[in-house]
């Protein structure tokens, strides 16, 4: 079988594109070839039966010209690949299908964020199948939808005993972005003594570079510089030392996306706290909260302190293994394409 996937970087030093690798890996695993169409790619990152055409150019008219020519190249080859993967960004999709989809090739779109557009409905109607984590974390009705985890290498990401300490140190990891609820996570944290809270994250756009500035305000004004400490990215590589380091992730992202680094934590056996209402099937309703609500995280927080948190967090990893590893999601992928 041969697969394209077309995805916006290959670099698995990305702290925010880094994991997509590792399911590019995964799916080169269960096939003879598979070909990635990459606006950038760090060479020597992918294994031998993969090919890597670059679509890059200086304006978005060149890049889609880019893209369709490069595609159509791998669409006259034979075999013909079962299927066009679309990473993300619908655009993708809409661009292939009209040349794949005459040709007998599927197009697959994963995508998994609330964000609503005329691009992403036009997409879904133009792919023949949408994968997503959850029923509930993509944003429109669609008979064509199906839940395959989130794919997350569990294999670098070890099981870590935590030991009862003081205080404990919370983590929160992602984008400056005020869809994350970071500000709910520090009011939460100056309500519970005896907490420290370590937060990183890159912030990539104006919005999220403000509201990294109105964070640090915010920690000098509830007198929390001794507890909270607000750094930049962590590069992907260095993600399983500070789940290690931590005796709990938080995460207060809204509603209509599941963040990885909460299965991430979780397949460390950290345990997590988070208000997704799609994390139901994860996480125990003590571990979850309303999003927005500095006062029931807290409450959340201090239930950290009642429970066998290495039970818990083990009880975490097996679902992930289960239901969200990279090798179910390359699996389930391989089986939708074929």
């Amino acid at each position: 079988m041969r697969l394209v996937v077309v995805t916006q970087q290959v670099d698995p030093g990305s702290p925010s594109l880094g994991a997509t690798v590792d399911k590019l890996r995964a799916l080169a695993a269960r096939v003879d070839e598979l070909v990635v169409l990459a606006d950038s790619a760090v060479e020597g990152t992918l294994p031998d039966n993969c090919r890597v055409r670059l679509f890059r150019a200086s304006h978005r008219a060149g890049r889609g010209l880019r893209f369709e020519s490069a595609l159509a190249r791998e669409l006259a080859r034979r075999p013909r690949p079962a299927a066009v993967i679309a990473h993300m960004c619908p655009i993708y999709a809409v661009l292939a299908a009209p040349l794949a989809r005459p040709a007998g090739v599927k197009v697959l779109l994963w995508f998994t964020h609330w964000r609503r557009s005329r691009l992403l409905k036009t997409a879904e109607r133009l792919s023949t199948t949408v994968l997503s984590v959850d029923e509930r974390t993509f944003p429109l009705r669609s008979r064509k939808l199906v839940a395959i985890g989130h794919g997350i290498d569990v294999s670098g990401l070890t099981c870590v005993d935590r030991p009862d300490r003081q205080p404990l140190t919370l983590l929160a990891l992602g984008r400056t972005s005020p869809a994350k609820g970071l500000e709910t996570i520090v009011r939460a944290v100056q309500q519970v003594e005896e907490v420290a809270l370590r937060v990183h994250g890159p912030s990539i756009t104006e919005e999220e570079r403000l509201h990294r500035i109105a964070l640090e305000r915010l920690v000098i004004e509830l007198g929390l510089l001794d507890r909270v400490d607000i750094r930049g990215p962590a590069p992907h590589h260095t993600v399983a030392g500070l789940y290690a380091e931590a005796d709990a992730l938080v995460n207060d992202m809204r509603e209509g996306a599941t963040d990885k680094v909460v299965y991430e934590a979780a397949a460390t056996c950290l345990p997590v706290i988070a208000s997704n209402p799609a994390f139901d099937t994860l996480l125990p309703e003590g571990l979850r909260f309303a999003h927005g609500d500095a006062g029931d995280l807290a409450t959340a927080i201090r239930r950290l302190a009642e429970i066998d948190r290495n039970d818990v967090g083990r009880r975490l990893r097996e679902t992930v293994v289960r239901e969200h590893s990279v090798g179910v999601w390359a699996d389930r992928v391989v089986s939708l394409a074929g």
